[in-house]
């Protein structure tokens, strides 16, 4: 992903005398890979599968999964695969700004991020009989804006780590940074599993970043118009995402068809995590239920 940068110490950044975010330094975060700028490899390519429907009882599924803020389809495509397995359409963008460079990310801000998943699930509804859509991090405040702007054009909603906001007071400073400097080092590869690599930037862009801040308020107030039912999979170790979120989203969507599942060997990225298993299967299952 990530929210990454804004959990950062950014005292590292040569611009910054002092860090404005001193008791995130305690986070046990694995190190990014070094190479903050990299060319587009085959990993970080979209996925895009066709329905097999002879596997799902003669109906066309379709399902779209979106990756997180500085992360790539890396991080969504195993899961991709798995579903695509059992016949379902699948769907995996890579976001604009990603899977370029940081400064590259640094020119988008939501509204190109949220075009791209519109852009893929509009694809999946020409074509399929019923779509689901899933997300990790910012992926699941894409997927779950999509919800509430599409209403019943969505069978159901899966979130994994999602963002919609934090309780970190520091990013208050971000108007005013974002002008400042351009970056920040990021938290990449907030993942628990060894030899993992989500393929994201080591650098968090702070313009980017900052329009994803300034979505959160709207969607919350919108989020009891959701119709869809939501399965909601939830680190209890995430140093990226803190439990603002899965609050945030669990009061709003008090009395909705809402389930959140904890999973306990995981960090932020757990879609390529070691609970990724319980997260595939348990998916399949509620795609079936969903769009039985």
């Amino acid at each position: 992903m990530s929210l990454a940068g804004i959990a950062v110490a950014a005292g590292t950044h040569p611009a910054v005398t002092s860090s404005p975010f001193p008791r995130l330094r305690q986070n046990r975060i694995v190190p990014t890979t070094p190479a903050a700028d990299f060319s587009i490899d085959e990993v970080d390519q979209p996925l895009s599968v066709a329905a097999h429907p002879e596997l799902t009882g003669g109906r066309r599924i379709g399902v779209l999964l979106s990756h997180g803020f500085t992360g790539s389809p890396a991080s969504m495509k195993p899961w991709g695969r798995y579903l695509a397995d059992l016949g379902y359409a699948v769907e995996v963008p890579r976001l604009p700004g990603h899977g370029t460079t940081w400064r590259d990310l640094n020119t988008k801000r939501f509204a190109d991020f949220y075009g791209e998943v519109t852009r893929a699930f509009d694809k999946l509804r020409a074509e399929n009989d019923a779509v689901v859509v899933a997300g990790l991090s910012m992926g699941g405040t894409l997927v779950l804006r999509l919800a509430v702007d599409r209403g019943d054009e969505v069978a159901g909603v899966l979130l994994v780590n999602a963002a919609i906001g934090t309780r970190r007071r520091d990013v208050k400073l971000l108007p005013v940074l974002k002008h400042l400097v351009p970056a920040f080092p990021a938290i990449a590869n907030d993942i628990k599993k060894p030899g993992m690599d989500e393929h994201a930037y080591s650098r968090t862009p702070l313009k980017a970043i900052h329009s994803l801040f300034q979505a959160f308020p709207a969607l919350i107030s919108e989020l009891p118009r959701l119709a869809a039912p939501v399965l909601y999979f939830h680190s209890r170790d995430d140093h990226v995402v803190d439990s603002f979120s899965v609050e945030t989203i669990s009061t709003a969507l008090e009395g909705h068809d809402l389930e959140v599942r904890t999973l306990e060997e995981s960090y932020h990225v757990a879609t390529i995590d070691n609970d990724a298993p319980q997260i595939f299967e348990e998916s399949a299952e509620f795609i079936a239920k969903v769009t039985a």
